[in-house]
């Protein structure tokens, strides 16, 4: 017993200073800032992985707009939210779906899965302008398929039910849902970039396995907040198949919201994250 003792004596003392945080936490692993993407890079045109990448981009976003549609659809079909999974289940059907497509695709194409997070990343130099051009491309693409699927299984519920198209709710102006959006998406592509900052990976060992999990936690917690507002966009590709495939007036009246407010959020986020966050230099070790 004694010897217990002796043993969690030592181990509470045994790293008695306080550990650095932000930039000056320091590790001995080698860290080297990556090299801003050039604008245009043609040797990317004849790559197999810049062609897989968009493929995977296609193919997230065509399952993300399928299981979403079906679990709005399936909620606004019920007598009353008590009766289903509520405004609480399609946030987690959005915020779940983009942790696993995130955790799928994060190898192959980064697992973007929407063009404000591309457009972001891209503002921020990690993506040439022609690999953000073909994601947006082939997400907005897969959203269409996606939202096409569900319509093609239930074409008289889909019309009825609204089919997932993103409005301006009533009591709500463009401008109020503008600013929903632009904070929205703020909110989740500040995250994205601090959960794939290269400058934490190499520090922490584990942040490339998690970042998937608050990327779609920070979709999840947007969707609560904004869902009375707009039923929540941050997301042109989303916003733009369920449009398109739904295509009533009323869903085009406000789409302009959803472009954007997006993209300027994305854009804020950007500028934050380089020229606040990241505006101190990464300490070399003498």
């Amino acid at each position: 017993m004694e010897g217990k003792e002796e043993d969690v004596r030592v181990g509470a003392n045994k790293f008695p200073e306080r550990q650095p945080i932000g930039t000056s936490a320091q590790s001995d692993k080698d860290y080297k800032e990556p090299p801003p993407a050039p604008f245009f890079e043609p040797g990317e045109l004849s790559s197999w992985s810049f062609w897989r990448a968009g493929i995977a981009e296609f193919i997230a976003t065509f399952l993300f707009l399928y299981i979403t549609v079906l679990t709005v659809m399936g909620v606004k079909r019920s007598p009353n939210m008590c009766s289903s999974v509520g405004i609480q289940g399609i946030a987690w059907a959005f915020g779940g779906m983009i942790f696993a497509l995130v955790y799928c695709t994060a190898g192959i194409s980064g697992g973007h899965i929407n063009p404000a997070v591309t457009f972001g990343l891209f503002l921020a130099r990690k993506l040439s302008f022609t690999r953000a051009l073909y994601y947006i491309v082939m997400q907005c693409l897969g959203a269409i398929c996606g939202a096409g699927v569900v319509k093609g299984f239930q074409p008289k519920q889909y019309q009825s039910l609204g089919g997932g198209a993103n409005t301006v709710a009533h009591g709500y102006t463009k401008g109020s849902g503008l600013g929903a959006e632009i904070i929205g998406t703020f909110v989740l592509v500040y995250t994205v970039f601090s959960a794939t900052d290269a400058k934490r990976n190499a520090r922490d060992s584990h942040v490339p396995i998690l970042a998937p999990l608050p990327i779609g936690f920070a979709v999840f917690l947007v969707h609560l907040a904004t869902i009375p507002i707009t039923g929540t966009g941050i997301n042109p590709a989303r916003s733009l198949g369920a449009a398109i495939i739904y295509n009533k007036d009323h869903s085009w009246d406000d789409h302009w919201v959803f472009w954007v407010g997006p993209f300027i959020g994305a854009a804020l986020a950007a500028l934050y994250h380089v020229i606040v966050i990241r505006a101190i230099p990464f300490k070399s070790r003498s």
